[in-house]
C-alpha cells in the first residue's frame, strides 16, 4: 500500500479469514491428462482470478492473496504474469464491465465474469494476443463443474469483443461512483477527467538515492531520468534487487510525491528528528541520509521488518521504536517531527489500484479522527523553534486541509511555513494559497504523474 496503509495493518489475518471467499471455485482434480504447456498458462490466469477477487473483497486482500496456494505455487515469472494481470484488471475494471455488460443479457456467476474480466484485461491492457487469452480462458471455464456450462458464453463474448472492438468506454467508470462525486465536487470536472485517465495508468518506479550518489550516472545505469528534486524515475520493471546499486545500498523505492515530505521538513547534520507513523521507512531513510539523528516509530514491528533492513543495506542509521506514536512512553522533545499519518491512501491509486474498491466512505470520518489525535501526539513532540511536517497520501480534505486548519484552531504556538516547491522537488501548482502542498496524481502527467499527497509544515513559535 503506497507508501502506508494504516486502515490495513490486519490485513494478512483478514486475508486468511476471507480466503475461502476470494479464491472463488477450487479447481478439480485432473480427471485426463492435460497438455502441460497450456496447463501453465491456465494456471497463472487462475491466480490472475485469485488476486482480482481478494483485491475486491477488502484493503490488503491482494498482498494476503499472494500467499495463497493457486499463486504461491507457480513459478516466479508466472507469479509476477498473474499480478500483472490482476493489477491491469483492477486498473480498468469500470471499463471492462462496460464492455461485457453491453454483451451480457444477464449476470453470469462472479466465477464466470472473473474468468472474463481477466482476459479481456489481458486483450485490452497488456496486448496479449487474442487468440491465447480466448484459449486459456475457455480452458479455465472447462476445468470446473460450475463454470463448464458457460464455456461456449465465456467464447462468444470474447471472441465478439475481438470481431466487433470494444465499443466507446469511460475513463471515470473505473472510478467507484461515490468517489468520483467527491473529487468532481472538491477538483472539479476537468480535474476528475484527469486523474481518472491516470488511474488507468501502471505507474514508473521512482528511486531515492543517497547524497553523494551520482544521479545522472544512476539515472543511465537503470535506463531512466532524474525528476526535480533529485528523484530518478525509470520504466525498467522486474526484481529492483537485481538493478545497479541496490546491494551497494545506494538507493531505495520510493515516490516522487513521497519523498517531498522529508524534504519539506529539512533536516540538518546533528539535529533530533523524530518520524511518527514511520513503515514501510522510505522518509526515514531520508531523513537518516541527513546526518540527523532520528528515531522511528511504528506501531507495527512487521511493517518496520522492511526499514530495519533497508537501514542495514544502505548502512543508514535510525533508532527503531515499536509503539503507537499516541502512547510513546518518552519524554524527548525534537528539533524536528514528521507525521505521515495513516489515511484512506486514496492518492496511490496509480500504485495500489485496489484502494478505490476497498475505501469506503465511513473510512474517511474513521480515519481523520486519528490524525486528529495523532497530530496533538506530534506537536507535543516539537521543541520550541522546531518543526512539524504533517502528511498523508489521501486525496480527501477532510484528511489533509481539514485537519491543518483545526489544528492551527488548538494550536496556536504553531504557525503555517509556506512551501516553495522548486525548492523540493514539488509540481508548481501543488501549492495552495495557504502555503500547503496538495500534491494530485495527475500532476506531472508529461513526466508519467506522482502519487496524490497532502504536505504541510507547521513551525512552532520559540
Amino acid at each position: 500500500m503506497s507508501e502506508r496503509n494504516g486502515a490495513g495493518r490486519n490485513s494478512a489475518a483478514r486475508g486468511r479469514r476471507m480466503a475461502d471467499k476470494a479464491r472463488g471455485p477450487r479447481p478439480p482434480r485432473v480427471e485426463q491428462p492435460r497438455d502441460e504447456a497450456a496447463d501453465i498458462g491456465v494456471e497463472a490466469r487462475l491466480a490472475a482470478g485469485v488476486l482480482l477477487n481478494a483485491a475486491l473483497e477488502g484493503r490488503g486482500g491482494l498482498d494476503a492473496a499472494l500467499s495463497f496456494r493457486e499463486v504461491a505455487a507457480l513459478p516466479g515469472p508466472d507469479r509476477a504474469f498473474a499480478r500483472a494481470v490482476a493489477m491491469a484488471a483492477l486498473r480498468r475494471l469500470g471499463e471492462i464491465d462496460q464492455i461485457l455488460d453491453r454483451r451480457l443479457q444477464k449476470a453470469p456467476p462472479l466465477a464466470v465474469r472473473t474468468i472474463l474480466r481477466i482476459a479481456l484485461a489481458q486483450i485490452l491492457v497488456l496486448e496479449t494476443p487474442a487468440f491465447a487469452a480466448v484459449s486459456t480462458a475457455v480452458k479455465l471455464a472447462e476445468r470446473d463443474p460450475k463454470t463448464r456450462p458457460y464455456k461456449n458464453l465465456v467464447n462468444a463474448v470474447l471472441r465478439g469483443v475481438g470481431r466487433d472492438g470494444p465499443g466507446l468506454t469511460t475513463a471515470e467508470s473505473n472510478l467507484p461512483d461515490w468517489l468520483a462525486a467527491r473529487w468532481r465536487a472538491t477538483w472539479g470536472e476537468a480535474a476528475l477527467t484527469a486523474l481518472a485517465l491516470a488511474a488507468r495508468e501502471e505507474p514508473a518506479t521512482d528511486l531515492s538515492a543517497k547524497p553523494g550518489t551520482d544521479l545522472a550516472a544512476l539515472a543511465s545505469a537503470v535506463e531512466g531520468e532524474v525528476l526535480p528534486g533529485g528523484t530518478v524515475r525509470t520504466g525498467r520493471r522486474g526484481d529492483v534487487a537485481t538493478w545497479p546499486g541496490f546491494e551497494e545500498g545506494s538507493w531505495w523505492v520510493q515516490d516522487a510525491a513521497a519523498a517531498v515530505p522529508a524534504r519539506l521538513l529539512a533536516p540538518k547534520a546533528g539535529e533530533t528528528v523524530a518520524d511518527l507513523c514511520a513503515a514501510p521507512g522510505g522518509k526515514t531513510l531520508q531523513l537518516a541520509a541527513s546526518g540527523a539523528e532520528v528515531v522511528a516509530l511504528d506501531r507495527s514491528d512487521t511493517r518496520l521488518k522492511r526499514l530495519r533492513a533497508n537501514l542495514e543495506r544502505t548502512g543508514l542509521d535510525a533508532e527503531v521504536v515499536v509503539t503507537p506514536a499516541e502512547d510513546w512512553d518518552d519524554d524527548r522533545a525534537f528539533d524536528a517531527v514528521l507525521l505521515d499519518a495513516p489515511c484512506t491512501a486514496t492518492g496511490t491509486f496509480r500504485r495500489n489500484p485496489e484502494v478505490l474498491r476497498a475505501t469506503k466512505p465511513a473510512d474517511v470520518a474513521k480515519l481523520a479522527d486519528v490524525q486528529h489525535r495523532l497530530l496533538d501526539a506530534a506537536a507535543e513532540r516539537v521543541k520550541p523553534g522546531g518543526r512539524l511536517v504533517y502528511c498523508v497520501c489521501s486525496m480527501e480534505r477532510e484528511e489533509g486541509e481539514t485537519q491543518i486548519i483545526a489544528f492551527l484552531r488548538r494550536n496556536p504556538a504553531f504557525r503555517t511555513a509556506p512551501a516553495v516547491p522548486a525548492e523540493i522537488g514539488a509540481p508548481d501548482e501543488a501549492r495552495t494559497p495557504e502555503g500547503w502542498l496538495r500534491i494530485l496524481p495527475s500532476m506531472w502527467a508529461e513526466k508519467g504523474g506522482v502519487d496524490g499527497f497532502f504536505v504541510a509544515r507547521l513551525d512552532r513559535v520559540s
